[in-house]
């Protein structure tokens, strides 16, 4: 069982080349876009929106996990010692990478909250409980992640290269809450949202043309979060399925697409660079139609209670 994750060398060079395809334009866009968008949310904006909040922490995220890459390729080329460096390294892109999937998450409730409900939304949306829930995440991912590493270094000798076949059943909790509940939230936001959008507000042009933009946006995010983090997860969920019925031929190929899949992941960290304006603009132009939306749905409360006597008395 000892050989069960080792890669061949030729297929170890594949692998870093292919690194180093996806990485060298994600890390010159990443840091660029990043650092405008640094710029925009922290000196161009005036004031503190829920959205400023979700952005900043989503930007912050990102630029630690693009901080993070350059060791990711020289920890899989080279079987470097569990030292300080590795667990720093490990720390950093073991607390961001799920820390970037928690804020997309917390943007999708938000921007569930603005529409669906929207006479509720002032009382349970508010800049510093956005900063309060980012700043809980923050410490309980920070912990774990410690805790998890910690525990981890005597499993395995080298930085970022598991080779132990025992299945880690912390694994499957970390896959759960790390990715599939948060997906399942997501996916529930968004379809809520978009089934919302499409019934809803539709009495001019100028809000049609809103509307139409606002789904695209939403069914993009949706899409682009899916197909980057999905790959990755589902394989780590397969491995420990291989680990524990002991499946040592399957372990070395789920290895490779590990590492495969991992890039497609860390696009994200670029990716999110785009969506800082698309969300930006989204929320300001959902604003414009929340009016609308809250006077129908004082309209149709308005009614509700006219109803109610004749209804009582007719029960």
């Amino acid at each position: 069982m000892e050989n069960c994750t080792d890669i061949n060398s030729t297929l170890q060079n594949g692998i870093l080349l292919f690194q180093l395809i996806v990485y060298i334009p994600v890390l010159s866009f990443g840091f660029l876009l990043n650092t405008v968008a640094f710029w925009v949310f922290c000196c161009k904006l005036k004031s503190w929106t829920e959205t400023r909040v979700y952005m900043i922490n989503l930007m912050v995220t990102d630029c630690f996990l693009l901080f993070a890459l350059p060791f990711m390729i020289y920890f899989t080329k080279n079987k470097h010692p569990i030292d300080d460096l590795c667990f720093a390294v490990q720390m950093i892109y073991f607390t961001n990478r799920p820390m970037s999937i928690y804020i997309i998450m917390l943007i999708a409730i938000d921007r569930y909250i603005a529409i669906i409900f929207p006479l509720k939304a002032k009382s349970l949306r508010s800049p510093l409980k956005s900063a309060s829930v980012c700043g809980c995440l923050w410490i309980i991912q920070i912990i774990y992640s410690y805790s998890q590493q910690k525990f981890q270094e005597s499993k395995e000798k080298f930085c970022l290269q598991r080779h132990s076949t025992e299945p880690k059943y912390l694994t499957l909790f970390t896959i759960s809450f790390g990715y599939f509940i948060p997906l399942v939230i997501i996916i529930f936001c968004s379809v809520k949202v978009i089934k919302c959008l499409k019934k809803k507000m539709a009495s001019s042009f100028h809000d049609t043309m809103l509307i139409q933009k606002a789904l695209h946006i939403v069914s993009v995010n949706l899409c682009v979060f899916t197909v980057c983090f999905s790959p990755v997860y589902i394989t780590l969920l397969l491995r420990f399925i291989a680990e524990v019925a002991k499946a040592c031929s399957l372990l070395s190929k789920l290895r490779v697409s590990i590492l495969i899949f991992s890039c497609l992941a860390n696009i994200n960290c670029c990716l999110d660079a785009f969506c800082y304006y698309f969300a930006a603009k989204e929320f300001k132009e959902f604003s414009s139609l929340l009016p609308t939306c809250i006077l129908k749905r004082s309209k149709v409360n308005q009614s509700q209670e006219s109803q109610q006597p004749t209804e009582e008395v007719t029960l």
